[in-house]
């Protein structure tokens, strides 16, 4: 059974929001601050080229495969206990990795990384879906934490700039530490969970075991295929376990009493949908961020800092994007009608960069292509976090906004592998053909420079009809209304009631 409480909001919410947004900014920036000092690691520590990749892919597998799972232990334990042990073990985990002398020391540091984010992002969400309650607040609350998670990546490339360019490698490790540590000591103090809200059902072994190998070998299938092609026997066969696996795990959800994810968590139309069209924006989004790093980086021939400076218009556009524009209208108009249009801005953001030459002007291309796209992401970014856990019931807060994570993570695994192989290949045939009319050295190295910004261009217009078909999956399959001013974490259907229900639980 299940019974009502009047939904009374936590006095100490919004000195909660700004730990949680601490932890959420430690997490986004790790993404990409490593990638910056990853050149100057792997000569330290003598990392082959073959291997290198890992420092990416041990962190990528543990943090998207375990997430259902951390999103499970933090409705099982109670978010704040969830919160508190993640960044704990992120913190060790990141000493570690500052600390490292050999490849597997630091491999092992980025899979206990992952696995301990895994734990600490779904937690972090979940909070906020269960502290905030009235619509107005949850708006404003949402788009603060969606322009840290959309905007903290490019942070990462600056703070990485500054800390490999002028300190050492090691310190893009030992950074996360002081975050971590003033955001658990704020979480304990000052954040108090409301009661009734856990899932004490007992765990779902089964589920935990199929979802987490059918996830780790479809992130490791696209990171395969990065590396060896698509028609690389590993590559097909992890593709296939994973589909069989995955397989196996919808049909065990169905059938056990208490599951890792109750399938009304993804069937509910609006929900599913935001997964969906979440997922495949971050699929355009992060290919484009490895792209104009190396655009920046080896064309161009900015420093590492330089190129970080480069991304903030991009930023800029996405805090507004989440504060002003999304924050604003989500209680006003339908998540639908911000998320469709959010996506299709931020497709002809990427229209703009089709454009993209050798000798292209920042200001008067990248500039406002940055602009349109930090705009568009911001504004879509925020309902859709939001709607995610909306009308979820809070015993499900959790591992909804595991599937949050889980469609950024693999979306961003994927966009990584696909978007590079189409421009690696899109780039080969490109030198290819040009490379035989170039005479001396000065004029193959132009046909390879013109080829790799080729390559950018073909993978770019991908990208845009990825964004188009989020924005059509957006406006089509979401249909939730604008929200009520009362609850919004329900055991109700869309349009949640002005309360909000507890189920009480047997003991």
């Amino acid at each position: 059974m299940s019974q009502t409480v009047p939904a009374t909001p936590d006095a100490n919410r919004w000195k909660a929001l700004a730990f949680i947004a601490i932890a959420q900014l430690m997490v986004v920036l790790d993404a990409t601050i490593v990638n910056i000092a990853m050149p100057s690691a792997q000569q330290d520590l003598g990392i082959s080229d073959g291997n290198r990749q890992w420092i990416v892919t041990a962190y990528a597998l543990a943090f998207g495969g375990l997430l259902l799972f951390g999103g499970r232990i933090a409705d099982l334990w109670g978010r704040k206990r969830a919160f508190v042990t993640g960044l704990g073990g992120f913190a060790a985990a990141s000493a570690l990795g500052g600390a490292a002398t050999n490849e597997a020391m630091m491999f092992g540091a980025r899979a206990l990384q992952g696995a301990f984010g895994a734990l600490l992002a779904p937690a972090a969400l979940s909070l906020l879906a269960v502290m905030f309650t009235d619509a107005k607040e949850r708006a404003k609350a949402f788009g603060i934490y969606g322009a840290i998670a959309g905007g903290g990546g490019a942070v990462g490339l600056i703070l990485g700039g500054f800390l490999t360019e002028y300190l050492d490698w090691r310190w893009t490790f030992f950074v996360n530490i002081p975050f971590a540590i003033v955001a658990a000591a704020g979480a304990y103090f000052v954040i108090r969970e409301p009661e009734g809200g856990r899932n004490r059902s007992s765990l779902d072994i089964p589920g935990v075991v199929l979802s987490t190998l059918g996830l780790v070998s479809l992130v490791y299938g696209f990171t395969r295929a990065e590396a060896d092609g698509w028609s690389d026997s590993l590559t097909v066969g992890m593709f296939v376990a994973s589909a069989v696996l995955l397989a196996a795990f919808v049909i065990v959800e169905s059938k056990v009493k208490a599951p890792l994810l109750p399938l009304r968590v993804l069937t509910d139309r609006n929900r599913g949908g935001v997964y969906l069209s979440l997922g495949l924006a971050v699929i355009a989004m992060f290919g484009l961020f490895l792209f104009l790093t190396y655009y920046l980086q080896v064309v161009k021939g900015y420093s590492p800092v330089k190129t970080g400076f480069a991304f903030l218009p991009m930023i800029a556009g996405m805090i507004t994007g989440s504060t002003q524009i999304g924050a604003r209208l989500m209680t006003r108009v339908p998540a639908r009608l911000l998320m469709g249009p959010g996506f299709l801005v931020a497709a002809l953001g990427m229209l703009v960069l089709t454009r993209l030459e050798i000798g292209s002007s920042y200001a008067a291309l990248l500039l406002p292509a940055m602009l349109l796209l930090g705009l568009g992401m911001g504004t879509a970014f925020m309902p859709a976090m939001s709607l995610a856990t909306y009308g979820i019931e809070p015993r499900d807060a959790g591992v909804a906004s595991a599937m949050v994570n889980t469609s950024q993570q693999v979306g961003g695994a994927i966009g990584t592998a696909l978007l590079n192989t189409v421009a690696a290949s899109a780039t080969t045939s490109y030198i290819k053909d040009h490379i035989a009319g170039a005479a001396g050295k000065p004029q193959q190295q132009l046909v390879q420079l013109e080829g790799m910004v080729h390559g950018y261009t073909i993978a770019i217009w991908f990208a845009v009809g990825i964004l188009v078909t989020a924005a059509t999956i957006a406006l089509t399959l979401i249909n939730a209304g604008k929200p009520d001013m009362g609850g919004s974490v329900a055991g109700a259907e869309e349009g949640a009631e002005e309360a909000v229900h507890v189920p009480v639980v047997a003991h």
